[in-house]
């Protein structure tokens, strides 16, 4: 019985020993240190936020044509062109000097605008004397063309004196339009000052264009 007794205490303590070292070793094996790869380091992602271009509205057609139409240039224009072609057809009666005013008078107002915005290129291009002998040439043989046409086809009485007078005009119109605009005058666009500055300084500016040629 003593035998037995001992053996069974040996057997106890024996397990209880096992179980010990056992749960040591679980132990250790949880706190062991693992081993890691070194986690290379990425820069911080930061979100940008791009604006959006937003789409662009169409602009007007009437913006776009103001751009490139002078309306100073044309208002003078048809008003004196008009006025030539009056006096011009006077010797044909009363109806037809009229008429034919009208006729020119509509036409400068469609076009002269835009002659005017190609004679403000020019007064800005270089070399001056290239410039001004384009504007000399180019706007009057497109202008010119298409008024005789258009005087030609309503049948206007007095045409070669009319066409005449404005072709001269248009020569002097050129050149002072040139002068003017060379000195900030007779202008549209971002650079243009109100009508009312250029009508202001148009005596003084009529005077140095006369005195020019002799300076």
């Amino acid at each position: 019985m003593e035998a037995r007794s001992g053996s069974g205490r040996w057997r106890k303590r024996h397990a209880r020993t096992r179980s010990r070292s056992a749960g040591n070793r679980r132990s250790r094996r949880c706190t062991r240190p693992r081993w890691t790869s070194p986690s290379v380091s990425q820069p911080a992602l930061r979100l940008q936020h791009t604006a959006v271009p937003r789409p662009s509205r169409p602009r007007p057609a009437a913006a776009g044509l103001l751009r490139i139409w002078n309306w100073k240039s044309a208002a003078l224009s048809a008003l004196v062109r008009a006025t030539l072609f009056l006096a011009a057809n006077a010797t044909a009666g009363w109806r037809a000097a009229w008429g034919a005013f009208g006729a020119e008078l509509a036409f400068r107002a469609c076009t002269s605008g835009f002659y005017g915005r190609a004679t403000q290129a020019f007064a800005v291009a270089r070399p001056v004397w290239t410039a001004s002998a384009a504007a000399l040439v180019v706007v009057p043989v497109v202008s010119h063309a298409l008024e005789f046409a258009v005087h030609y086809l309503r049948g206007t009485p007095a045409l070669g004196r009319s066409i005449g007078l404005s072709v001269g005009f248009t020569v002097v119109s050129t050149l002072f339009h040139l002068f003017a605009m060379r000195r900030g005058a007779l202008l549209v666009g971002a650079s243009a000052a109100p009508i009312a500055d250029d009508l202001r300084r148009m005596p003084r500016l009529i005077a140095e264009f006369l005195v020019s040629p002799f300076r």
